[in-house]
């Protein structure tokens, strides 16, 4: 992610970012875990990413997502957004890590999310700044802590 534009500060935006880092490193550490033949500990690793993936998108697509999908410049930048989050809601719990394809299906799904979290990253937060006003930050953020009550 850019460092220059200011973004990070946002809490909001913190929040994404952070549990962007805790599903990549979660996915990191699956695949070591693959790689060393600890599939029980990979498939561990996978749950907690599906849980934190779907109260990560819940609180993006309700605030975020919502807010600035009512600017017709980011509807559909933010619609092949979500759909990436339908297809990994449904792919990331069904692989089979027994079989060499299916490891090889979260090796490429580690990329996909990478270059998922980078195109919200450096794309979509970044024009969050300007894009939004007070009131709609607070409908984003609202909708942030629904999807993450305990937090």
């Amino acid at each position: 992610m850019c460092h220059y534009c200011g973004c990070r500060e946002i809490p909001l935006i913190k929040e994404f970012i952070a549990e962007h880092e805790r599903v990549t490193d979660a996915a990191g550490d699956a695949q070591r875990a693959l790689a060393a033949g600890d599939t029980a500990r990979a498939r561990e690793l996978i749950a907690f990413m599906t849980r934190e993936l779907a109260s990560h998108w819940r609180g993006e697509e309700n605030g975020l997502f919502a807010v600035m999908r009512e600017d017709p410049e980011y509807a559909d930048y933010i619609g092949v957004l979500v759909d990436e989050h339908r297809d990994h809601s449904i792919r990331l719990p069904a692989l089979d890590l027994e079989t060499p394809e299916g490891r090889a299906q979260f090796d490429s799904m580690v990329k996909e999310l990478h270059d998922h979290v980078s195109r919200e990253e450096d794309g979509l937060f970044p024009a969050s700044l300007t894009a939004l006003s007070g009131d709609e930050w607070n409908r984003s953020m609202a909708a942030w802590r629904e999807a993450h009550p305990a937090e």
